[in-house]
């Protein structure tokens, strides 16, 4: 009896490791940069839940094949409700060189899309933009560039007159 007791203790202490690991992992996305050698790294926070909690998102200088992660640039931690879908690339600000854009899919029954797009230019990352409550179905950089393209728009007073487009 005492040796199936021993033997039921290692199985345990064999198995919790493996299922503490896999409870640590959640969601990582790992992607270059297209055209340099910059690495993007997007994970889920550890011992978050899927459906709410935050993600970071690391850039990485990717010089050295061997060891990419070795040269860490900057990064930033934002909230998220739903799990990272996607890590894309587009020039939202226009300004020649691609934009990240994070997409995140809601866990509820609408499946809907949040994104945040940030601008990464050399070791400065900043956030351009963010848009949610997108159908499931919605093309999240098209919602961002309507988003940008809103908000860069100048405010003028209620009774002043509109400038002319040159």
């Amino acid at each position: 009896m005492n040796r199936i007791r021993l033997l039921l203790l290692g199985v345990l202490l064999a198995v919790s490791p493996a299922l503490a690991a896999d409870k640590c992992l959640g969601t990582v996305r790992e992607v270059a940069i297209p055209g340099t050698t910059n690495i993007v790294v997007v994970a889920q926070g550890q011992f978050e839940p899927r459906s709410v909690g935050s993600y970071s998102l690391r850039v990485y200088a990717g010089t050295n094949p061997r060891f990419p992660y070795d040269d860490f640039v900057t990064g930033t931690v934002r909230p998220r409700n739903g799990s990272v879908e996607d890590v894309r690339f587009f020039d939202l600000d226009r300004d020649g060189l691609p934009d990240i854009i994070v997409v995140i899919r809601s866990a509820g029954t609408g499946g809907y899309l949040s994104a945040d797009a940030f601008r990464y230019r050399g070791t400065v990352l900043t956030l351009l933009g963010s848009v949610s409550g997108l159908p499931r179905d919605a093309d999240p950089i098209r919602a961002l560039e309507a988003e940008l393209t809103h908000v860069s728009e100048p405010l003028a007073a209620p009774d002043a007159e509109p400038h002319p487009i040159k």
